[in-house]
């Protein structure tokens, strides 16, 4: 039997935090879904093919790990790819309670999906979506913080 991880996110960018729980995550299962949510009350930089391009380019050295996008409900697209787990990144213990959440109504939806939690490479402990942008959005200095890639992709949305 084929173990299906998914690894969802808004991924507006991938961060070098992103990449190390999705490299992390293919060690354990045969095939890993990174998959780009579409999430309706979010305002993205990137669209959803930029964003899928972006991960894709950025994965194309690890083989079992494939791109897709959804927009729905999670849980749906689990059962959808025949997923076993979702793993969810945890950075800090401010993470843990939303994600407890998340993790509570996916299993009441699906108990046979399990969700595992991977704690954040220490170094990227503080690294955010969010925060990678703020900072090239006034040229601040983002190196190592985002594969070479994005980090590109963000100079050319800012300048």
């Amino acid at each position: 039997m084929t173990k299906i991880a998914v690894v969802p996110g808004s991924f507006d960018p991938i961060t070098m935090g992103h990449l190390d729980i999705i490299k992390r995550a293919s060690t354990i299962f045969d095939e890993v879904k990174v998959v780009v949510m579409n999430n309706s009350s979010k305002n993205p930089l990137f669209d959803v093919n930029e964003r899928m391009n972006l991960i894709a380019e950025v994965t194309q050295s690890i083989p079992n790990v494939k791109v897709d996008s959804f927009s729905g409900l999670l849980i749906d697209y689990s059962v959808e790819v025949k997923a076993n787990a979702i793993i969810r990144g945890l950075r800090a213990v401010s993470d843990f309670e939303y994600e407890m959440q998340i993790t509570s109504m996916n299993r009441f939806l699906n108990e046979n999906i399990e969700t595992l939690f991977m704690i954040s490479n220490n170094q990227y402990s503080f690294l955010s979506s969010s925060i990678v942008k703020e900072v090239a959005k006034y040229q601040g200095n983002i190196t190592g913080l985002v594969p070479e890639a994005v980090e590109k992709a963000l100079h050319l949305k800012f300048q």
